[in-house]
């Protein structure tokens, strides 16, 4: 099930939460990419780009590490056009920070 928030919801309450459940995933693997993602580009994050993070945030652990190491192409086949326009910003992130 993907949380949804009103429109009104104040946006630092929604960033905090954010970055609680990024960080607390139970997949440490999972907490690093998408903890760090958002630690370092959760600024930039305009409300749809939000919404589809929260989104991301309701995904399994198993599978969005599968889709973000590119063991698993079916994500397209799950996914809105802003979810998968996300994971590949992260997973781009991901394998950039992780060369260096």
């Amino acid at each position: 099930m993907i949380e949804s928030f009103p429109e009104t919801a104040d946006r630092e309450a929604r960033m905090k939460r954010a970055r609680m459940r990024a960080w607390r995933r139970g997949m440490r693997e999972m907490d690093l990419i998408l903890g760090g993602y958002i630690d370092r580009h959760g600024a930039t994050l305009d409300g749809p780009k939000l919404d589809h993070f929260e989104a991301l945030l309701s995904r399994r652990d198993q599978d969005l590490y599968a889709w973000i190491s590119g063991r698993d192409k079916s994500f397209k086949d799950h996914a809105t056009e802003g979810e998968l326009n996300l994971l590949a910003e992260i997973s781009e992130t991901w394998r950039k920070d992780s060369d260096n």
